[in-house]
């Protein structure tokens, strides 16, 4: 018996010298990379697509990569991003070709956009939105506002500020977060006549279901629906103090949810961040004035349809 003990022990001695082993050689490593596909892309300028890109990035970008001291997108620390990941900073993505995208080709940021790889292959964690499912006339206008005379991405010699992820960021990259494949065929923009059609667009390409999903971990970014918890809240997000702010549950449900809000209290709250009777929504939640009152009409429509999960949440408040 003894004897049958003593291997039992060796062997569990074992085990727990292989894993700290093993985590003692991811954290001394980096974020995975990856091979790298060339893509043959050439974006189409227009002053509406520089327009739609325009709007598009102030959603998807700005609130990360606008630094306040140059008003232009050159990185800054991201305060909102759960300690648990690490300290992140955001790269320059200005034209400088230096620090910036200056010299990045239009196939390269769509493949960064598309599947978060670089162009040096190292794989862009979930902190960088990928945008799988954005039709292709958006992608050209992300990309024509980039190459666009617009002030914010203007050339900035800015360094950029190397990121220090922790060891959770780096195995959730080995074992959980992994690059997106490149959509096989060409993505069309959503009828916009179908309010439902459009909404669930806007949805999941503002990344609207991710924070307001049940965690950031267990979301499914290639099928938003499946993400756990979906749309029901509950996800602790932090604001730019790093203070905890729990996502409100906007599944349809009558007592716990947006099943009885009117679709102009919904829009206020959007467009506005107004809540009658209530203070104002602060970040994460961020005024989305570059949205129509039909554009966030149809978001409400869309949530509408969706299945009502019983979650309550209480909000954070702070003064």
């Amino acid at each position: 018996m003894k004897k049958v003990l003593k291997i039992l022990g060796l062997g569990l001695a074992t085990i727990v010298v292989i894993l700290i082993v093993t985590l003692v050689v991811i954290n001394s490593s980096d974020i995975p990379s990856y091979e790298i596909e060339t893509i043959s892309f050439e974006h189409e300028s227009s002053p509406e697509a520089i327009a739609r890109g325009k709007k598009l990035s102030q959603m998807l970008c700005a609130n990360c990569h606008m630094d306040r001291s140059t008003r232009k997108l050159t990185g800054q620390r991201m305060k909102d991003v759960p300690t648990e990941f690490g300290e992140i900073f955001s790269p320059n993505i200005t034209q400088d070709e230096t620090y910036g995208i200056g010299t990045w080709t239009d196939g390269e940021i769509v493949y960064l956009l598309r599947t978060g790889i670089k162009r040096d292959g190292q794989y862009a964690p979930p902190y960088m939105a990928k945008l799988p499912h954005m039709s292709n006339e958006d992608i050209n206008a992300i990309i024509a506002f980039l190459r666009s005379d617009d002030q914010m991405v203007q050339a900035e010699n800015k360094a950029d500020i190397p990121p220090k992820p922790s060891l959770l960021t780096k195995i959730l990259c080995k074992v959980a977060f992994k690059p997106f494949p490149m959509p096989e065929k060409s993505i069309p923009p959503p009828d916009t006549t179908n309010t439902v059609e459009l909404g669930k667009y806007l949805a999941h390409n503002l990344d609207c279901y991710s924070c307001h999903s049940a965690d950031f971990k267990s979301n499914n970014y290639l099928d938003p629906p499946q993400s756990i918890g979906y749309f029901a809240g509950g996800n602790p997000t932090l604001d730019m103090e790093g203070r905890v702010k729990i996502t409100p549950n906007l599944t349809p449900d009558q007592e716990t949810g947006i099943g009885s809000w009117s679709k102009e209290k919904f829009i206020k709250a959007v467009r506005f961040g107004q809540k009658e009777g209530e203070q104002a929504l602060t970040y994460p939640m961020m005024p989305y004035i570059q949205l129509t009152e039909y554009e966030v009409g149809a978001i409400y429509d869309y949530l509408q349809t969706i299945p009502a999960i019983e979650n309550k949440v209480v909000r954070s408040i702070y003064n």
